[in-house]
């Protein structure tokens, strides 16, 4: 191996071609090292180090052009692009690019039939001394266009620092307007040194995006944990409303929605919004998945992955990257990006045993081809954490739906002891003892449904909304009545017969024991009323539960969104909105009125 620049010539004869007295060999060896080479590495190191200064907090594409424009002005070229390998696609993506800005480029080409494909398969440089001749360069338009007729492309490497994971490669263009070009080696090597410092502030941004990305998921943790600790339970709104701000700080996004979808699939309601001022649905608002096709296409999802030119289906996500011109959206949506400048729209499923329970999407102002393997990854932690918030939230409801039944039978077990105790048989007692019977009964059934329901709603079935209304209104009642309040009045109303409703019997039940404690806990200490009437409204049945006491008028679109502390008004706003029902709040003098409409059922 040659050592010096004196071996070098002497090697190839070069110093003893010259006619010159060994003094004038050694002046000439000098001349060249210090005033040459010295020069040459001094430029080399400083052209590496201004690439490395490239802060790697940046964004990826923006750290990649500002690498092509220093490449471009340290190698005296024309221009300069980048191009990434999406390895789903095998096709190569333009990711940056230097002096072609006015240029339109197709955003991909194939990997097997391109200059940059080939730079990646084979793992080496390629040099084009004429883009015209090279059979491979197949848009020949930037000949004419921009005067570019050599390039040296070079190989591009980002590691991934994942066991499991690839490194993404991708290839470096530098275009010359020379036709013909000899392209020396030691510009060669110079092209590869810059693109492996560039590599390297890019192996930089992905350790400080690793960092971040752990940070993330360390500060949702912390919050549910702080969260949980205050024994106030977790709602899913409130848990989705206190992370969306981390995961901002990680992905850049307009908007971010919660959608959950229904047991079958069929229809679909904005559970929570973050910003909830800028959303194209209003929450809480249930809507049939059919009749939107981005949806339906997020919830069914395509088996293989497919890059299309305005949508990419991915397994694990729905990327719209051109809302305005993709036919999966509708023309009040197009109408809603275009106001906001929105770009992309991401769609992330949340399932669970391979069904779609939730629906995580994503309003990005930014144009998104694709995204990264940490924003991904954050993306499906959030998606687990999301649905162990949806299961402790309705956990929680279960055990805040246990006390009612069980304070019941507790009560009526009670009553009917110290009746046995004594002595009564009178027909009447006896009357008055099956009755505690049946609601002990009756109640303890409902026990048992609550507890096989943890796993699941109940399924959905004809109900006769005025029967159920009455046999809970009854109960509550007896437990009013032998309460130590003793200046309630509590009547029903009565109303129509008939009135039958398609929705999950626990669900009711639990919503009119909600609602009737409620009304009954909000009735001043110095007395008043409680009633309650069932009727018919055109293709809706309604119940009307009525008490003396006001809610503020501030408050009730708080209630009907579901944004009260409260669990029992939360059960009663969901139940409503999952059945397309309608919840109203109003006053009449000095009594509170809330109504539950319910569609109907039909055969």
């Amino acid at each position: 191996m040659t050592l010096t620049l004196a071996d070098f010539l002497r090697d190839n004869h070069f110093l003893a071609s010259l006619n010159l007295s060994e003094e004038q060999k050694q002046d000439l060896l000098t001349t060249i090292e210090q005033g040459f080479l010295g020069q040459f590495l001094e430029k080399v190191i400083l052209d590496s180090e201004e690439i490395l200064a490239i802060d790697p907090n940046l964004e990826r594409r923006t750290i990649l052009e500002l690498a092509a424009a220093k490449i471009v002005k340290d190698l005296k070229a024309e221009a300069a692009s980048i191009r990434l390998l999406d390895a789903r696609t095998l096709k190569m993506l333009s990711f940056g690019s230097c002096g072609l800005e006015d240029f339109k480029r197709t955003s991909t080409v194939p990997a097997s039939q391109s200059i940059a494909g080939l730079v990646v398969q084979e793992g080496r440089s390629i040099v084009v001394p004429s883009i015209k001749k090279d059979p491979l360069y197949q848009s020949k338009k930037i000949i004419a266009t921009k005067g570019f007729n050599s390039l040296i492309a070079v190989p591009l490497q980002i590691p991934s620092f994942v066991s499991d994971a690839d490194d993404i490669l991708g290839s470096l263009q530098i275009y010359y307007q020379e036709e013909d070009r000899e392209f020396s080696k030691i510009e060669v090597v110079l092209a590869e040194m810059l693109a492996r410092r560039v590599s390297h502030v890019l192996a930089k941004k992905k350790i400080l995006d690793l960092k971040k990305l752990n940070d993330s998921k360390e500060k949702i943790t912390d919050k549910i944990f702080v969260k949980l600790s205050k024994r106030e339970g977790i709602k899913l709104k409130d848990f989705f409303n206190l992370i969306m701000p981390e995961i901002g700080e990680f992905l850049h996004f307009f908007s971010c929605l919660l959608f959950t979808v229904s047991d079958d699939l069929n229809n679909i309601q904005l559970e929570a919004a973050y910003p909830l001022d800028k959303t194209y649905y209003e929450p809480g608002y249930s809507f049939t998945v059919a009749h939107h096709h981005y949806i339906w296409t997020a919830i069914h999802g395509l088996k293989d992955y497919a890059d299309m030119p305005h949508e990419r289906h991915h397994p694990n996500y729905l990327l719209v990257k051109n809302p305005a011109r993709s036919e999966l959206t509708s023309s009040g949506l197009r109408a809603f990006v275009k106001e906001h400048k929105i770009h992309s729209i991401l769609m992330v499923p949340l399932r669970i045993a391979e069904k779609t329970r939730h629906i995580l999407t994503f309003f990005a102002a930014d144009q998104k081809q694709s995204f990264h393997e940490e924003e991904i990854e954050l993306l499906t932690f959030l998606g687990k954490e999301i649905m162990k918030a949806s299961t402790l939230e309705f956990l929680s409801d279960t055990v805040h739906d246990f006390k009612n039944p069980a304070i019941a039978v507790a009560g009526f077990a009670e009553r009917a002891k110290r009746l046995i105790a004594s002595g009564a048989n009178q027909a009447q007692d006896l009357e008055k003892l099956g009755r505690y019977l049946d609601i002990i009964g009756r109640e303890s059934a409902r026990m048992q449904d609550i507890a096989l329901t943890i796993g699941n709603e109940g399924r959905k079935e004809v109900v006769d909304l005025g029967r159920t209304a009455r046999q809970r209104f009854l109960l509550n009642k007896e437990v009013i009545a032998r309460s130590p309040r003793k200046n309630i009045t509590v009547q029903s109303l009565g109303g129509e017969e008939g009135l039958s409703v398609l929705c999950p019997l626990y669900s009711l039940e639990r919503v009119l024991d909600n609602l009737l404690n409620n009304a009954t806990k909000a009735i001043p200490a110095e007395g008043g009323r409680l009633t309650m009437l069932c009727f018919r409204e055109e293709r809706m049945a309604g119940i009307t539960v009525s008490n003396t006491g006001l809610i503020p008028a501030d408050q009730f679109e708080q209630i009907k969104k579901g944004d009260v502390q409260g669990r029992g008004l939360n059960i009663i706003t969901r139940f409503a909105q999952t059945n397309h029902g309608k919840l109203e709040i109003d006053t009449n003098g000095d009594c509170t009125v809330i109504t539950i409409k319910l569609p109907l059922h039909q055969e």
